[in-house]
């Protein structure tokens, strides 16, 4: 259960940052308690104390259920509710399976599960439920919730298709002699960055650079305009880490600056109430032909069972298949959590290869704050999906992935 405390952990303070500083006294009040109680769970827990690691667990329950807000704020949270109460009914089941009290432990399970805990790849792993593991409820239940996990709904998705693109643009790169261009450069001394090496070196060398140099704070929508110079400067003077955003058109804008093609990718997940997506880089590889998955925010990029790295639209249809990926040893977070290619590319990465959205020109400054760029969008997504949104006055749909991936004219 000890993952599960984290998650536990994860969704009371992303909550308390989305919601506590609501104009609802009540709400504050309850996530204040929530906290609280969670906070006594954790200590009961990490001591094997698991009858007051229940008790903790019930005085969260009656929290979840007792709480007195508007039907305006019930609605606007339910959503948060719900899923609190399904943690918490799944951690039940888990210390009533150490207390060996069984059928407990498969009522308290399938709660969770009836409530919309679906965190199949989590529960397979978690020995705190091995007690109940050949329960045939449990074994039932576990194969309900199979089809919610990220990488079997990756595997179920529909292809795309050729499509005529005639009237959609090419995308296109700013050049790197671009005065902006030239003082991300010039401001990073980036030509000493990247080394004398190859190419492939220098992408790596500036991919390993912006991980080590600017944190990342998933829930922080920094108070700056979107380059690079004013991102670092932003970190540098509060302290605070940035989003994946930011850390993807920071590294975006200095391999343009060092006249290497590179997008920011927008990967998306199916369910369009996800609020989390992933921001990545697609960087074109002259040396190799080919784009480069590359991610600043976890120091990430994938490669096959040969060694060769692959592209965004590689490693999605590897997952997809079945093919072997491969992660960089030294991918991580912050430089404080390793990654494996089970949690970061089975499951958070499949959640988030469902669909993509990218800039048409990729620039300095791309998205700015303050002034209007005019940039177009171009959202690439699987046949049959989003049917209902075609696009809008600045973003235009395909299905098609050869036009998606174009290589840059250029190159």
């Amino acid at each position: 259960m000890k993952k599960t405390i984290l998650l536990f952990i994860v969704w009371i303070a992303v909550s308390f940052v989305a919601f506590g500083q609501t104009d609802s006294p009540a709400f504050n009040d309850f996530i204040a308690r929530l906290q609280l109680a969670q906070k006594q769970y954790h200590q009961y827990y990490e001591e094997k104390n698991y009858v007051q690691t229940e008790a903790s667990l019930r005085e969260m329950l009656t929290l979840v259920e007792n709480v007195q807000l508007t039907p305006d704020e019930t609605d606007k949270h339910s959503a948060f509710l719900k899923y609190a109460k399904a943690g918490t009914y799944y951690n039940l089941a888990c210390t009533y399976s150490l207390m060996k009290r069984k059928k407990q432990a498969v009522t308290a399970f399938e709660k969770a599960i009836d409530l919309g805990y679906t965190e199949y790849r989590h529960i397979k792993k978690d020995t705190d439920l091995d007690y109940i593991r050949k329960e045939k409820k449990f074994i039932t239940l576990l194969e309900k919730i199979k089809q919610f996990d990220p990488l079997v709904i990756l595997q179920h998705v529909n292809g795309y298709q050729k499509e005529n693109t005639d009237s959609l643009p090419t995308f296109t790169y700013q050049s790197a002699e671009n005065q902006n261009l030239k003082e991300v450069r010039a401001f990073f001394k980036l030509d000493s960055v990247a080394g004398t090496g190859d190419e492939l070196s220098k992408i790596i060398r500036l991919l390993q650079f912006v991980h080590n140099t600017i944190k990342h704070n998933g829930g922080n929508f920094a108070l700056c305009e979107f380059d690079a110079i004013d991102i670092y400067n932003y970190h540098k003077s509060t302290g605070k880490g940035v989003n994946c955003r930011h850390l993807a058109i920071a590294l975006n804008e200095m391999y343009l600056s060092m006249d290497i093609p590179s997008r920011y990718i927008t990967c998306m997940p199916r369910s369009a109430d996800d609020p989390d997506c992933h921001v990545i880089n697609s960087v074109y590889s002259s040396q190799l032909k080919k784009w480069l998955w590359i991610d600043p925010t976890f120091n990430a990029y994938v490669k096959d069972e040969n060694g060769n790295m692959l592209s965004i639209a590689e490693v999605r249809e590897r997952l997809i298949t079945g093919k072997p990926v491969v992660l960089n040893e030294d991918a991580n977070w912050n430089n404080q959590t390793p990654q494996t290619k089970e949690h970061y590319l089975d499951y958070y990465m499949a959640k988030n290869l469902y669909w993509f959205d990218c800039l048409v020109h990729s620039q300095f400054n791309p998205e700015s704050r303050y002034r209007k760029t005019g940039n177009r969008y171009i959202s690439l997504k699987p046949v049959g999906f989003g049917e209902e949104s075609p696009g809008n006055g600045n973003t235009s749909v395909t299905r098609d992935s050869e036009y998606f991936w174009q290589a840059p004219a250029s190159k």
